[in-house]
């Protein structure tokens, strides 16, 4: 470690971890200056990532970012406040109960002069304080009493990230608008303990920095996106209902992906366990009937996205009590009636979107079926994906998606749902400016 704070201190040497030699490096971004005059507090956590902060710090000065750490007592256990320090070029804060810093109340100064402040390494320790409100040292008490928006890059053993209580604590931070950058997979700092739980590399850290104090106008500024993501749940009594296997994981991530590109979202959710994006109007659902009625509501809009697997058919009478069954007696008949069609609906309407766009999750047939909703449903595009057991994609992280239009097909790689819901809103931004030309 001190040969690497050496090497940091000194330029890196003649090359950095890009390849490219320091000096074209820092000419491009002193050039580009995407972070200059931005304050980070940077709030550095107590676990072996902690190193990884000396190189964050030299990134986020390169792009003119004034960055002032702060440390708690377990990250001074893995790196010093000299070297850090040093290439921050601030003072170091350590102490809540500092006589030189608090009697201004330094905490609530420390919370109010930043542009953003970045968490990193997010131990579990410090998400647990921050989901539940504790402020007993310097970096809980800062984050406690901000009031700017608040990055986290978390970093723990892959049993630590999958523990049902850090579980909790993510899900409480999410609706609490932290935004997170990682964690990644990979081997751990302990011998066989690969997984998920790896801090995001630097870069990484800094392109979400970028993104959250991007001042430059949003392709999607001005637009309103209505969309549906999950399932629906049609009941057959009050116990029972007839459900399918989404998860919402693709709809709610293209939903984030739009609003980070500036668009305002109006996302109608079946029920589903995951947290609501964030930056996103959501109404929350059961029923198909509910679904099509709140999608009504939020005419007209520039662009409708339809994701939610919604039920084809329900019953057609719902029982006001639980069916019990009685020996000796076949199972009941469900007389089943079709559920309205939400994207049809949209695709004909008087008050129809630009663009309207389509999915289409089916498990043979894929591309024929997909081209008949394409002419039925009135739609743009229909995002076709195959979606058998075999696949995982009902439930999964990673999707395979084709992209059916009157031009064509476009096929896109197996990726991540995020990643397909990055580049579609970049498609979609795409098309809504190609309109407007």
């Amino acid at each position: 470690m001190e040969e690497e704070v050496r090497l940091l201190l000194g330029g890196l040497g003649n090359t950095t971890p890009t390849g490219l030699a320091p000096a074209a490096v820092n000419a491009h971004s002193v050039a580009s200056g995407s972070l200059s005059g931005r304050r980070v507090l940077l709030i550095i956590g107590g676990g072996i990532a902690a190193y990884k902060c000396l190189d964050l710090i030299r990134r986020l000065r390169e792009r003119g970012a004034q960055v002032r750490p702060v440390l708690t007592k377990a990250a001074e256990e893995f790196v010093t406040p000299l070297a850090v320090g040093a290439l921050a070029a601030d003072k170091v804060f350590t102490e809540l109960f500092s006589r030189e810093d608090e009697h201004d109340v330094g905490h609530i100064r420390l919370s109010r002069e930043a542009d953003l402040i970045v968490v990193a390494p997010a131990t579990a320790d410090l998400m647990a304080k921050m989901a539940n409100g504790l402020a007993n040292d310097l970096a809980s008490a800062v984050l406690m009493a901000t009031d700017k928006r608040v990055l986290i890059a978390p970093a723990m053993n892959p049993k630590m990230w999958d523990h049902p209580a850090t579980k909790r604590n993510r899900a409480t931070l999410e609706k609490d608008g932290i935004h997170f950058a990682g964690p990644s997979s990979g081997e751990m700092a302990e011998s066989g303990e690969g997984g998920t739980g790896r801090m995001a590399e630097p870069l990484e850290i800094v392109a979400a920095i970028e993104l959250l104090l991007d001042r430059r106008p949003k392709p999607l500024t001005g637009k309103t996106i209505i969309m549906t993501s999950g399932p629906t749940h049609e009941p057959i009594d009050p116990v029972r209902y007839i459900a399918n296997r989404s998860s919402g994981k693709q709809g709610h991530a293209i939903a984030a992906a739009l609003a980070k590109l500036g668009a305002t979202v109006r996302l109608v959710s079946g029920p589903v366990s995951i947290p609501d994006p964030e930056g996103v109007t959501v109404t929350h659902v059961e029923s198909a009937r509910e679904m099509r009625d709140a999608v009504e509501q939020f005419l007209p809009a520039d662009a409708a996205v339809m994701v939610a697997a919604v039920a084809d058919w329900r019953t057609a009478n719902e029982a006001g009590e639980k069916i019990k069954k009685k020996p000796g007696e076949k199972a009941p008949a469900l007389q089943m009636v079709e559920n309205p069609d939400i994207l049809a609906g949209i695709g004909h309407s008087k008050l129809r979107p630009r663009l309207v766009v389509g999915f289409a999750a089916e498990t043979q047939d894929l591309l024929k079926n997909a081209r008949k909703k394409l002419d039925k449903k009135g739609a743009d595009w229909i995002v076709a994906n195959d979606v058998s057991h075999a696949t995982g994609v009902m439930g999964g992280d990673r999707n395979a998606v084709r992209i059916v239009s009157r031009s064509g097909v476009e096929e896109w790689p197996d990726m991540s749902k995020g990643e397909v819901a990055e580049r579609l809103a970049a498609r979609i931004a795409a098309a809504l400016q190609a309109v407007e030309v």
